[in-house]
């Protein structure tokens, strides 16, 4: 009998050796990754830019694929499927960010909401940025701020075009200064470009944020070999702490001037315009009000880490997706007829268009949701990293993996689109963009925060620039569509186009004031 109970155990413990040693085989299994090199990994297999070149690796390697970039393990996803699962089943565990460089010194050392590790700090900064700038009813309250900016474009285009047969644009010149314009003004009430700006202030802001925003751009090769960080031989985490002295300074006295008029408010003494009054606090008003209450929660460093973080990420994005739909639109001039006739038959011609009308134009979100697929503002998205290990597409993800999901290659791949390296507005016809394998802003809960603010900005000026004006390139070739280098994949050369104003649309345009 104890014979026979010692071989059940035996049996038993054979058993349970080989399930463990089959299912811990595959539980352990990493994904795919091509051969590396000694010490540098696979950073001799990624160019610029990444989008592409690890775009080329996953069609060749597969759509979840493990690389090394010197002592960083990085998983790059491909397939929405694997998306899907990394900010659902594994959101949490992918909610952190990897500690880079430029956390640290253009960030607040990691105070910024995009920079902040998962936990408290950023769940209160998230909070307060959603209840204060970008929840429905405050954004509809911000909304006099985009239509105004948008039609003083309107009116400076209509001044320079009225008496000339065509006026030439720098589009993307104009984009930027608008939307920097409606963002600043939401945060901190004034504006730094166009007419009735102080000139010395405005000028050396926008030298700060084209400063700060080259070398936020940079490859950092600190972030990938830590060991360089004793001698920094590229000299730019100097160069990030010298811009960040003069950025910190600058945004400080935004916010000491915010305080001033708080003061003088309460005495009765507005410096806010009555445009910005009508709209509510700003969001360093409404932070600074907190402040008063919780000093401990909000200090200087989170309100001026947000107002940078606004800046940067909630001006450029939106600007440099106009200017990919407008060279889309200059290069397709039947889906620009198609545009015009779609606001047309919805406004018409005795008004402008509103973000009100702008659910109803189906045809202007259809080119706006093509853009978004075709040169997303993100090409790769914010990078993540994971807390601790885990399982992706059965594929095993060791802790301090860096996650980096390349929506350019999934927007483009033919597996989920049909003709994907066409421009095809009318494949999202119907009105169910969730459906298509999309995502410009992200996904899980460190999804963009601002997507609702940037799709209305983009709406609404397209919108009302195709309405008011017709639109034609400077020759007969077509728009040179080649991608630049930055981290919000901007075009190479700056956009600039024929305007002049629309048949039936000078008294709307002569009536602004």
């Amino acid at each position: 009998m104890e014979l026979l109970n010692f071989t059940l155990l035996l049996v038993l413990i054979l058993v349970f050796k080989l399930v463990l040693q089959k299912y811990g085989k595959r539980t352990n299994k990493l994904p795919p990754s091509p051969p590396s090199l000694p010490i540098l990994g696979h950073l001799h297999l990624v160019n610029q830019p990444m989008y592409r070149s690890l775009g080329d690796l996953c069609t060749k390697y597969g759509d979840v694929l493990l690389l090394r970039f010197g002592t960083r393990k990085v998983l790059v996803v491909s397939s929405p499927s694997a998306v899907k699962e990394c900010f659902t089943k594994n959101d949490i565990i992918f909610s952190n960010r990897p500690r880079l460089i430029a956390g640290e010194h253009l960030h607040y050392n990691y105070r910024a909401i995009g920079f902040s590790s998962y936990g408290d700090h950023w769940r209160n900064l998230r909070r307060v940025t959603s209840m204060e700038l970008f929840s429905t009813s405050r954004l509809n309250k911000f909304s006099k701020i985009r239509q105004e900016e948008v039609q003083l474009l309107l009116k400076k285009l209509f001044q320079e075009s009225v008496d000339v047969k065509e006026k030439r644009v720098n589009l993307s010149s104009l984009f930027m200064e608008l939307t920097f314009n409606v963002v600043l003004r939401m945060i901190a009430g004034k504006r730094y470009y166009g007419k009735g700006v102080a000139d010395d202030e405005a000028k050396e802001f926008r030298d700060l944020i084209r400063e700060y925003m080259e070398v936020h751009g940079s490859v950092n090769l600190n972030d990938i070999f830590p060991v360089l960080q004793w001698v920094d031989f590229q000299g730019i985490e100097r160069r990030m702490i010298r811009v960040m002295k003069k950025v910190d300074a600058f945004v400080q006295h935004l916010v000491n001037e915010q305080r001033k008029k708080r003061a003088e408010s309460s005495l009765g003494v507005s410096g806010l315009n009555s445009i910005d009054r009508e709209s509510g606090t700003t969001l360093v008003d409404a932070m600074l009000s907190l402040q008063e209450t919780q000093p401990e929660l909000y200090p200087d460093e989170d309100i001026k880490a947000v107002i940078m973080e606004m800046l940067t990420a909630g001006s450029e994005t939106s600007a440099i997706t106009m200017d990919w739909a407008m060279s889309l639109l200059l290069n397709n001039p039947e889906a620009m007829q198609k545009t015009v006739a779609d606001i047309e038959a919805v406004v018409g011609v005795r008004r402008l268009v509103d973000e009100a009308t702008l659910p109803n134009l189906n045809y202007l979100q259809n080119v706006i949701n093509e853009t978004f697929r075709l040169y997303p503002a993100g090409p790769l998205l914010v990078p993540h990293e994971s807390s601790e290990d885990c399982i992706v597409s059965d594929f095993h993800v060791p802790k301090g993996t860096i996650l980096l999901v390349n929506a350019w290659k999934i927007h483009r791949n033919p597996k989920y689109w049909v003709e994907p390296e066409k421009f095809m507005p009318e494949r999202f016809e119907g009105g169910e963009v969730e459906r298509h394998n999309l995502v410009p802003f992200g996904a899980g809960r460190r999804i963009c925060p601002g997507a609702a603010l940037g799709r209305r900005t983009v709406g609404l000026t397209l919108g009302a620039l195709i309405q008011c004006f017709e639109w034609s390139r400077i020759s007969e070739e077509k728009i040179d569509m080649t991608e630049g280098i930055g981290l919000s994949m901007p075009k190479l050369e700056s956009l600039e186009a024929l305007c002049k104003p629309r048949i039936g649309m000078n008294n709307v345009l002569s009536s602004l004031r």
